[in-house]
């Protein structure tokens, strides 16, 4: 019986340049003939299948922090969206303590929107410079919830960030899932929304079941806070040596590599 294996991208498969190596992608492709190789990541579907497309893909992919399970040929498997009233009252909240996140939706099919307005604070500014010339990118003079919202999310200080946490959990409860991490292409802290059952936990949950096998015979790589609920389920877990020391706590394996140094590869190569 194959082998299967599911890898966070960003500072775990992903080069620090968000770029794959040639050595990785000859170990994925070389591999994939006889395992299963997919991933698990907080990136939209578009935005992860810009790294992916010269690698060999089969399996389901876990994309969105889990909101959205997907084939690589877009065929949904799972969906959570946030409910578009709750999301607007998020926006509203979000006015009135003058810190505005982006929505992360679907409009019509599969056309992925990332919407922004005004009153930006520089940890925003400086990821939109990476969407300047992205076609999901939508400016709103008032933001609203689309009817399919997938992610809430925003950029700040640890400090603001973790403020607003507290405060958003204590107006919406149980009513989403709150996730406080901190963004490492700069040194900001990210804070993501999402429907409470849209975590990659969940997500590995229904890959399991739909590819019919058993949690125990999953393999995960990460090295950020939204790893620890996959590093929990499955049969092993394996921390990247530049993962947070919070996620290598739950880790059997630590790697003796970082990502830059192609470290999931470099361990699918031995195994």
């Amino acid at each position: 019986m194959s082998d299967i294996f599911i890898t966070d991208l960003d500072h775990t498969f992903l080069r620090s340049n968000q770029s794959i190596s040639s050595y990785s992608q000859t170990i994925w492709n070389a591999k994939a003939h006889h395992h299963t190789l997919s991933i698990a990541t907080a990136r939209s579907y578009s935005a992860s299948m810009t790294f992916l497309s010269k690698l060999h893909l089969k399996a389901p992919l876990i994309v969105l922090d889990g909101a959205m399970v997907v084939m690589p040929n877009q065929e949904i498997i799972d969906i959570k969206y946030i409910p578009q009233e709750l999301a607007n009252s998020v926006i509203a909240l979000s006015y009135q303590l003058q810190i505005l996140p982006f929505i992360i939706g679907l409009q019509e099919g599969f056309d992925e929107k990332f919407h922004y307005s005004d009153g930006l604070n520089s940890y925003q500014q400086e990821v939109l410079t990476n969407y300047l010339h992205d076609p999901r990118l939508c400016y709103q003079k008032r933001l609203q919830a689309m009817r399919r919202t997938l992610k809430i999310v925003y950029f700040g200080s640890k400090t603001q960030l973790s403020d607003l946490c507290e405060t958003l959990q204590k107006t919406f409860g149980e009513a989403l899932e709150y996730k406080l991490s901190p963004e490492k292409y700069n040194d900001g802290y990210i804070l993501t929304l999402l429907h409470p059952n849209a975590d990659k936990s969940h997500a590995l949950k229904i890959v399991s079941e739909y590819i019919k096998r058993d949690l125990s015979d999953f393999s995960v790589f990460g090295d950020s806070l939204n790893d620890i609920g996959m590093f929990k389920l499955a049969g092993r877990s394996i921390a990247v040596y530049n993962a947070l020391d919070e996620v290598k706590a739950h880790a059997h394996i630590i790697l003796p590599h970082t990502n830059d140094e192609d470290a999931v590869a470099r361990f699918l190569e031995k195994h």
